[in-house]
Formats: structure tokens, sequence, C-alpha cells
């Protein structure tokens, strides 16, 4: 299995035989409004371009999944992108009927807790909770995902989400081969964080079975932690060793 991290959460998952893609944001550089005005600097989103070698890689894609309907997940040209190619969606039961309305190809939902057959393997969707106290309620739906494919390693996509007594049973239970943690504390303006605090991050690696994958950094202006900070923290818990904290466009060969 190969991941490609393109930028962001933006991730590809490449097998043998399927190339799948996981929430898309395709724009150029500025093309979304900023997500946090006077927390953070503000600066249009996303702040840095896709990697040269996005396109060839984008030009592979078989399937994609998505895991909630926010633009730094789903933006217009990956919808675009998407219904050009008529990429069959996966996606929570719960945003069908949004992706639907953009005329998306949802071939398949999936709902927490229920494992279904995808790819001659299964998929399980695992609640996410975006932020922590009131900020999590108008963030919406979220949903993680739990994936065996066969002859490759299993991976579980935490997606947008704190710490809770979910994640920490997938980990613990389901000992996923590689976990992916969304790692740049996200913020808007008020309210407490919408992703995990860097604390938290370390537990999620402290628990993790196997190996991690770090995203969701340093490509939108409301997500303070960088690559650098949490590569220093991790290393001073002697956890670096099993944390990838891939750039954008770098490739991971499990």
């Amino acid at each position: 299995m190969k991941i490609h991290h393109l930028r962001n959460a933006t991730l590809v998952i490449e097998t043998k035989d399927q190339v799948i893609l996981v929430d898309p944001m395709l724009g150029k550089k500025g093309s979304l409004p900023p997500f946090s005005f006077f927390r953070f600097k503000m600066r249009r989103n996303p702040t840095v371009e896709l990697p040269e070698n996005s396109s060839s890689i984008l030009e592979k894609v078989t399937h994609c999944i998505i895991t909630h309907n926010h633009p730094d997940h789903i933006d217009v040209a990956a919808e675009k992108f998407l219904k050009s190619k008529n990429i069959p969606i996966i996606c929570s039961v719960l945003d069908e009927k949004t992706f639907r309305k953009k005329e998306l190809n949802v071939v398949q939902t999936v709902k927490y807790w229920e494992p279904s057959s995808f790819l001659n393997g299964k998929i399980e969707g695992i609640p996410a909770k975006h932020g922590y106290g009131f900020v999590a309620k108008p963030a919406g739906n979220v949903m993680g995902f739990y994936i065996e494919l066969p002859n490759q390693p299993s991976i579980y996509l935490s997606s947008d989400t704190i710490y809770t007594k979910h994640v920490d049973k997938v980990l613990k239970e389901y000992k996923p081969e590689i976990s992916i943690v969304a790692a740049g504390s996200a913020q808007f303006d008020i309210f407490k964080p919408l992703l995990m605090t860097v604390d938290d991050i370390v537990k999620f690696v402290e628990n993790a079975p196997n190996k991690v994958i770090a995203n969701h950094m340093e490509a939108v202006n409301h997500c303070p932690t960088t690559r650098e900070n949490l590569k220093q923290t991790l290393e001073r818990k002697n956890l670096l060793d099993k944390t990838f904290i891939p750039e954008d466009g770098e490739l991971i060969d499990f």
C-alpha cells in the first residue's frame, strides 16, 4: 500500500487494484476565505498550493471517501473534479442527501459502527466529534472510517475529531495498522478547538498500536500546530519513531 499525502486532509490510498482519494480540497491557493480573522493571521485558504505531483496522482483515482461536508475536505474544485470523472463516492449516510444534491456519484453510504463490504474488504463508520464543548454541534456530522482491504494494512481514518471514547475504542480494540490523525489543532476566532489539542494528539499516538500519520497541518489558516512543533513534542515523548509527519506531495510506502 502507498499513501500519498497531498495537502491538509487530502490524501490518496493506492493499492495494486484501487486508488482511493480521501477528503479532496483541490482548489488553488487562496480560493477559499479565511477561517480565522483575528485569533490567527488572516489569510485566504488554502494557504499553500497543491504539490506539483498531485495531477499525476489524481489522474489514477478510482474512488473517493468523504468524511464530512466542510470546504477544507471537499471544495468546489473537488466537486468539479469528481463530477467530471464520475468518481464513485463513499460517505456517511448522514451526508448522502447533501452530496446527491451536488450531483456527486454517491455509490455507498456508511453508518456508525456498522461494517459493510467495500472493494472486496470492509468499511465501518466511526463516530467523530468535531470540537471540544459547544462548537462540536454547529460543526455538524463527521465520520471516521475503519477500512480493511484484502492483503493490505488496516487503516483508521479518524477524520476531524477530538479524542473520544470512540477513538480510544478503535485504537485499542480494532488495532489498526495505520492510524491517521488530523493534527492541526484547528480553532475559530471564538469557541474551543475543533481538533485534538497537542496533548490529545500525543495521547492518540501513545495509544495507537502501530504507525500513525499526522496530517491537516500548514494548509488552512486556523490550524496553529505546525509540523515542526509536533515533531519536537513527539520527539520529547519518544513517539516520533512511530509517527509520519509528511510534507505535501510526500509518498509513504507500507
